[in-house]
């Protein structure tokens, strides 16, 4: 699938603005992390990224399957702590470890920044993970869709950290099964709400399907909440409040 032009070159990352903190990119090979913090935290932030990539490429070498499979791979003692949780909450939503990989890069690497910053947000390919002390608004990107960046989502403050991940068929370059705008999840691990948004977005194939979300959502346990959108139509379910912006 070609990817789209804006969405290659992350535009949407020229209008985040969190305020009263400082905003640093990292990039280390497919890596691209967009990252604030109440610090500039570059080299630590790329310290923690190299040593994330480097657990998970010598796992990958050592099982190649789990790079490519897209059913739940075997659970494994003795993977790194990281690969671990993306075997466990992929296996319960039925696809396989990588759908999850961005949200488990941005989660691990935001909660080693925590022992240095009281506050971050660390966006990786549009999944996030967020944890300040104060409401925070993530606006939906959903493409070609007449709702693109017309709602957000507001997060709560005593809900952090959350994990905020969407899966599209219709922008970037990830594999999707469905033809969904976008599928958004919501939920206090990045991991598994990464590795859900590509589960829900792969179950959408029109319009109809929409109204199954409610049940879908309600069986991947750890969702808090969940957004899909299909061109003009969107269902929410679950605890996510959206805004208009």
């Amino acid at each position: 699938m070609k990817e789209h032009k804006e969405y290659s070159e992350r535009y949407y990352r020229k209008r985040a603005r969190a305020r009263d903190l400082v905003s640093f990119r990292v990039v280390v090979k497919e890596t691209d992390l967009w990252i604030s913090a109440e610090d500039s935290l570059e080299k630590e932030a790329e310290d923690l990224v190299f040593n994330y990539r480097n657990q998970l490429e010598n796992y990958i070498s050592a099982h190649p399957e789990f790079l490519t499979t897209y059913h739940p791979f075997p659970e494994d003692p003795f993977a790194p702590p990281m690969v671990k949780e993306m075997i466990e909450y992929t296996r319960r939503i039925e696809v396989g470890p990588m759908a999850s990989v961005a949200g488990a890069i941005a989660q691990y690497v935001g909660m080693g920044l925590l022992r240095l910053t009281g506050q971050v947000i660390v966006e990786n390919g549009g999944d996030i993970f967020l944890s300040v002390k104060r409401p925070a608004t993530i606006s939906i990107f959903a493409g070609k869709s007449p709702l693109s960046e017309k709602i957000g989502i507001k997060a709560p403050a005593t809900k952090m950290p959350l994990g905020i991940c969407s899966s599209s068929a219709t922008i970037g370059h990830s594999f999707s099964a469905g033809k969904a705008d976008l599928a958004c999840v919501v939920s206090q691990s990045a991991i598994l709400a990464d590795g859900a948004a590509t589960a829900l977005c792969n179950r959408v194939q029109n319009k109809k399907d929409l109204r199954a979300l409610a049940s879908w959502a309600k069986a991947m346990r750890g969702v808090l909440g969940a957004l899909l959108i299909m061109g003009d139509q969107l269902a929410t379910w679950g605890d996510i409040e959206l805004i208009r912006l």
